[in-house]
């Protein structure tokens, strides 16, 4: 029985699970959708149970597509979204939503409900700023907890604990809270370079508390470490055997980022520093443009220079569009041809991108 591991990716729609051999080759996918609330304009909101139990039908599927044995399952590793959990005791979930639903505890990636806060930060300047662009985004955490504390205090009350969707991935999986360098450094303002966070801009906009009370961990791993084994409770929803090792997690673009930029080290290219003059490109919802280099490149508008977000020891460099497959979506599902572009899809029994590429051909 050969040796497999699984990639579970957590998009914005959907969780996509690969199940591959030790030389790399898909045996298996699976596929879930995950909800998707928006309560009011620039709010949108998941559900971490919904995540989980949906990257558990995606396993197996993945599984039952290649005629996986579970047994033969060695290593699994998650990449999500940059989106923000919010959690009580354990993996007990704590609203973000106004309408006070607690099922409701993520905020996505490309919620906007904190532009105020993001404006807030940027006028006050401090030095962190220089290691995203010059200016945070109100995709970032910082703006976002902001929020939270000043719309939500039942819900800063209560939390025990603020995580990246990809740590909470982990976190579930394995019950240890192993942050990522790419999740903090890139998303939290953690400076990777230096191994901390600087606990003076937290000061600056009210939410030292989070570092002070340990819901922040001072702590970061790099991807490609080991966060620990999956634990008997995950393994059981996940269909899987505890004891499996599970990988520190990462953001999704960067995982893609990863995998495009690892072309580049075929043997055929001439030798050399080959990263340095490369960029990935990444599509999805959003699209980014990953480029990462041996020393730190200060770009004003362009997110970074992080280090060892991606590759170890390297910087990176992030740009893109927040909206480019969310354009496409809105293209179609708001044509007067829409219904019925749907209908012809389910007699075919494929999704509607799908059917439009073959009327394309």
């Amino acid at each position: 029985m050969e040796d497999i591991y699984l990639g579970i990716d957590v998009g914005t729609g959907s969780v996509r699970v690969g199940a591959f051999d030790a030389g790399g080759r898909l045996k298996g996918m699976g596929v879930h959708d995950i909800r998707i609330w928006r309560p009011e304009p620039d709010f949108v909101e998941q559900s971490s149970d919904d995540i989980w139990a949906a990257a558990g039908l995606a396993v197996r599927a993945a599984l039952a597509a290649g005629g996986v044995d579970s047994a033969s399952v060695k290593g699994l590793s998650f990449d999500a979204t940059c989106s923000l959990v919010a959690l009580g005791h354990g993996f007990e979930p704590v609203t973000v939503s106004p309408t006070g639903r607690d099922r409701q505890n993520v905020i996505v990636w490309m919620d906007h409900r904190a532009v105020k806060q993001a404006n807030e930060i940027n006028r006050a300047g401090h030095d962190v700023l220089k290691y995203v662009g010059g200016a945070i985004s109100p995709e970032m955490q910082p703006p976002k907890l902001m929020w939270l504390k000043a719309h939500l205090p039942a819900t800063w009350k209560r939390a025990r604990k603020f995580i990246d969707l990809a740590d909470y991935m982990v976190y579930r999986a394995s019950g240890n809270d192993r942050r990522s360098l790419c999740t903090t450094v890139c998303k939290w303002t953690y400076l990777g370079h230096d191994g901390c966070y600087d606990k003076t801009f937290f000061q600056q906009h009210g939410i030292d508390d989070l570092l002070d009370t340990g819901q922040i961990p001072e702590l970061s791993y790099p991807m490609g470490q080991a966060a620990g084994e999956l634990t008997p409770p995950a393994a059981g929803e996940l269909g899987l055997k505890p004891g499996i090792a599970v990988g520190v997690g990462i953001i999704d673009a960067h995982a893609g980022g990863i995998g495009v930029l690892g072309a580049l080290l075929d043997e055929d290219l001439p030798a050399g520093p080959v990263f340095d003059d490369a960029v990935a490109l990444i599509g999805g919802t959003s699209s980014c443009h990953m480029a990462v280099s041996r020393s730190p490149r200060f770009i004003k508008g362009v997110w970074g220079p992080y280090f060892g977000a991606m590759l170890p020891d390297m910087w990176l460099n992030e740009g893109g569009q927040s909206a480019t497959g969310a354009l496409i979506d809105y293209v179609i599902k708001n044509n007067a041809a829409y219904p019925d572009l749907v209908k012809e899809a389910q007699s075919r029994d494929v999704d509607v991108y799908t059917h439009l590429n073959h009327i394309l051909e």
